[in-house]
């Protein structure tokens, strides 16, 4: 779990901090979300994927969550331009690997026709729910859902994983 964190938690740390925009609030939801892979542990399956996708996934949640139980304050959007954490140490190797990801991600969103790609920003990048997305597109719940599903398979299979 160590090796896991001690490989993980810039990323993890930078993806909490795009959705919440506070340090503060960003450390206690990869926190959550390590403690959450920690309890966990039996449902990993590589089958099913990568473990770095895993614990990124649990921390989107989390950062989520913590993003919902401040609802009360006045919302906030994160902008899609990748306004970079600066990491503390020049591990290259990392971000470069991480600029790759970013660029490949940032290019299978081109490839989504416009009525699938809101959808997808509103969700992973400004923490919408379904809901939400819905309200603020004026599109209905059943529609906002189709499309960001055929969205996210369409970035998958653009990412080079199995579609569906």
């Amino acid at each position: 779990m160590e090796a896991l964190y001690d490989r993980l938690s810039r990323q993890a740390f930078g993806l909490a901090y795009r959705i919440l925009g506070d340090g503060g609030a960003a450390e206690d939801a990869v926190q959550e979300a390590f403690l959450t892979v920690w309890r966990q542990s039996e449902k990993v399956d590589s089958a099913r994927g990568k473990l770095t996708s895993f614990v990124l996934t649990v921390v989107h949640h989390k950062a989520i969550d913590a993003l919902r139980a401040r609802k009360g304050q006045m919302s906030r959007q994160v902008s899609l331009d990748p306004v970079l954490v600066e990491k503390a140490g020049p591990d290259v190797t990392e971000r470069a690997l991480q600029e790759l990801d970013r660029d490949a991600i940032k290019q299978a969103l081109t490839t989504l026709p416009d009525e699938q790609r809101q959808p997808v920003l509103m969700a992973y990048f400004e923490g919408l729910t379904h809901v939400e997305i819905a309200e603020r597109t004026g599109v209905p719940l059943g529609t906002v859902k189709s499309r960001l599903r055929l969205g996210l398979v369409k970035m998958r299979t653009a990412l080079g994983g199995s579609p569906g």
